[in-house]
């Protein structure tokens, strides 16, 4: 086998790729040798400088896997490269010690005061007394996102004798408690914590998770650390929190719009900013080296591999017969987490029909990318969701029978948490997507882009009312599906509307009296491409 290296790697990584395989390391090899050299090899590592187009891949005649040594995969063409079969793979963890440890300079740093009061001895001054600071025993620390980097920080933190407040959706109290942490709903930690460090995925639903909403909650005095990705606070709301003093002050590593250019926050005292450093140690470098050319040989010797970011496709004949489904599979794992949210411990798919008779595999998979997307966002694909399913604990079993009974093919998808359980079916109707029951309520959900689901009682007017709300939101209604237990009974509501609704517009239908729960789903169109 032979290995190039097309960008600088550490000596660690280029050593392990060396035991293994032929290497011919070129870090400074222009965009044209390499479409011109890539012929001769079965791998390609990179890092961020070269970029793997569409030309380099199909100049790439032998070229079995690409791997990135990083998380960020924006150079490469991962469509070009999972049309010729190419495995790309990346290293997104490698990372995780020297992000925790950034957050906990940063809390410690604003703790203290000590980047203002750096710059203000250099400055010729000594004025103790204007960098008075905070101790941290026995504070809380409120951890938004407990996966990898925010179970480190909790970890962290507790050695300094902090109490540690957490809040995950996805993480159910029982796996925290082994990591000693204990969990807490959303509201609880922002109004008790007196520290709060962020460690989510950015994606629509954390979008601006800290707004002004949740801004109003907080314990005066907090402080905020945000390592994780810009967007997940509102900054303009941000802004005026430290201005009127109800937020102490705030350690952020990154931003909305990177560069953030003029951005007020960067003329406050009381914000501490570094420029994306979370990831950016040696330690660090080595480690994405090193996790990355192991992937790299894996992919080259046929061994399983958990960090790909596409997957090579299936046979033809095989892809042929599942490809109609599997959209309808992210879709329900999709639209599942969105509707109850909540923890997993158990996911089971029951197949029936003609459909039973397919690879169950690649639908399971496909149900567990729509499910997992919410959770740990863009990183999770074809080969890794199973693994990422295991790491969190969720157990994943698969039924089928060739029995038929309403339908010529039908899924159903029970998620168990606890005592509770859930239940989603769906099939395709002349080749549509179709959810035709929800837990108890049958109905016939069309898939859009943003879903209003709601539950009422089953009585005259609830349609008015609500469509008198959405009038005045300037939300327009583009179809509407109805279902209901018994007449005069439980009723549920599925509206397509043409845009997304704001958080203020859902909570006024949260409001209205006959109404009693509301949900927004917002499907992202990328998970139903096969």
């Amino acid at each position: 086998m032979k290995i190039l290296v097309s960008d600088s790697l550490s000596e660690e990584g280029l050593k392990l790729l060396k035991e293994h395989a032929d290497v011919a390391y070129m870090p400074e090899i222009s965009p044209e040798d390499l479409v011109t050299e890539i012929g001769a090899f079965d791998a390609l590592v990179v890092r961020s400088r070269s970029r793997v187009t569409a030309e380099v891949i199909d100049a790439a005649s032998n070229l079995k896997v690409i791997g990135r040594a990083g998380v960020g995969v924006d150079n490469i063409d991962i469509n070009k490269a999972t049309e010729k079969g190419v495995i790309v793979v990346n290293a997104p963890h490698g990372n995780t010690i020297s992000a925790a440890e950034h957050a906990i300079a940063l809390l410690t740093s604003l703790a203290r005061n000590i980047a203002e009061a750096n710059n203000s001895v250099k400055s010729g001054e000594w004025n103790r007394s204007k960098f008075t600071g905070v101790e941290l025993t026995d504070k809380t620390l409120g951890v938004i996102g407990v996966g990898r980097i925010g179970s480190e920080v909790a970890r962290r933190a507790r050695g300094m004798r902090m109490k540690i407040l957490a809040y995950d959706p996805y993480v159910s109290a029982e796996q925290a408690e082994k990591t000693g942490i204990e969990m807490v709903p959303f509201e609880e930690l922002l109004r008790q914590s007196d520290f709060i460090s962020l460690h989510l995925p950015m994606n629509p639903s954390t979008r601006h998770l800290i707004g002004e909403k949740e801004l109003a909650m907080l314990k005066p005095g907090v402080r905020i650390i945000n390592c994780a990705r810009g967007g997940l606070i509102d900054e303009e709301a941000l802004c005026r929190a430290l201005d009127e003093g109800r937020v102490a002050g705030a350690a952020l590593d990154v931003f909305e719009e990177e560069p953030p250019g003029k951005c007020r926050l960067l003329e406050m005292s009381n914000v501490l900013v570094t420029p994306h450093l979370g990831a950016l140690t040696r330690e660090a470098q080595t480690n994405v080296a090193l996790q990355v050319s192991e992937q790299v040989v894996k992919a080259l010797q046929g061994e399983p591999i958990v960090s790909a970011v596409n997957v090579p496709a299936l046979m033809p004949e095989t892809r042929a017969a599942l490809e109609p489904f599997l959209p309808l599979m992210r879709f329900m794992g999709s639209f599942y987490l969105q509707m109850f949210g909540g923890t997993a411990d158990e996911i089971e798919l029951t197949y029936s029909g003609e459909i039973a008779s397919m690879p169950l595999s690649p639908l399971t998979t496909s149900c567990l990318i729509g499910f997992l997307h919410h959770v740990v966002g863009d990183g999770v694909n074809w080969v890794n969701a199973p693994y990422i399913a295991r790491e969190r604990g969720i157990e994943v079993r698969e039924t089928s029978t060739t029995e038929r009974k309403n339908y010529s093919n039908l899924v159903t998808m029970t998620v168990r948490a606890g005592s509770e359980a859930h239940h989603l079916s769906g099939t395709l109707l002349n080749g549509d997507m179709r959810i035709v029951r929800v837990d108890d309520y049958r109905i016939e959900i069309i898939p859009a882009n943003y879903m209003l689901v709601t539950t009422h009682l089953d009585k005259p007017g609830v349609v008015g009312k609500l469509g008198m709300l959405l009038g005045s939101e300037n939300v327009n209604i583009a179809s509407m599906q109805l279902g209901r237990k018994t007449a005069g009974g439980e009723a549920m509501m599925v509206l397509q509307v043409d845009e997304k609704m704001t958080p203020r517009a859902v909570e006024k239908v949260k409001d209205l009296d006959v109404i009693e729960s509301a949900r927004f789903v917002v499907m992202n169109s990328g998970l139903f491409q096969g």
